[in-house]
């Protein structure tokens, strides 16, 4: 049974790379590195992994078609985090016209909160989003269904919310299957 409730969203921008408040990062071994030709799978495993428990639901429909169609852009760009030769998080920007280049998703899987990650691996993604094309902005968005430190990593890093809405949203009931979705 789907269920409605009020969320909240901000939208947070940064408007010069001088605005980057840098967070330290964890001793442990680890690499961020870009994914040059990303899966569907990969993709889809990475959204459901750090996003599962968050609510994030508006790609759970995606067939693996418009996954690969979405992924092949070139506009689009996967970074993930790996911790001890595993996946431990990731982020996806976009470019986008004007300048503007946006955070699209951007976690931690839960075993790697709280540990300090989600600061050191959003310094990245605003690094590599300010060597993107010509960006004059990289711009974010969260909302009362993500992690409840997100609003305060943004705000930390430099982000400042330009707009802020509340609305009813209605709330998929809880998957049946890992995958929801994907068989098409």
């Amino acid at each position: 049974m789907s269920e409605v409730r009020d969320v909240t969203t901000w939208y947070l921008e940064m408007r010069a790379v001088s605005q980057l408040r840098a967070a330290a990062i964890p001793t442990a071994p680890h690499r961020v590195e870009q994914v040059q030709q990303p899966s569907a799978a990969f993709a889809r495993f990475l959204y459901t992994e750090v996003g599962g428990h968050h609510q994030w639901f508006d790609r759970l429909g995606w067939s693996r078609k418009k996954w690969d169609t979405h992924l092949a852009r070139p506009l689009v760009s996967l970074y993930t985090l790996h911790i001890g030769g595993a996946p431990a998080g990731y982020f996806e920007l976009e470019e986008q016209p004007r300048g503007n280049v946006q955070i699209i998703y951007f976690g931690l899987m839960p075993e790697h909160q709280g540990r300090g990650w989600g600061g050191a691996l959003l310094t990245r993604a605003v690094q590599l989003a300010w060597q993107l094309g010509d960006a004059t902005r990289v711009w974010v968005h969260t909302c009362t269904l993500d992690s409840p430190a997100a609003l305060p990593n943004y705000q930390a890093r430099g982000f400042v919310v330009f707009r802020q809405k509340t609305e009813a949203v209605e709330l998929p009931p809880p998957p049946t299957e890992p995958w929801p979705g994907w068989g098409g």
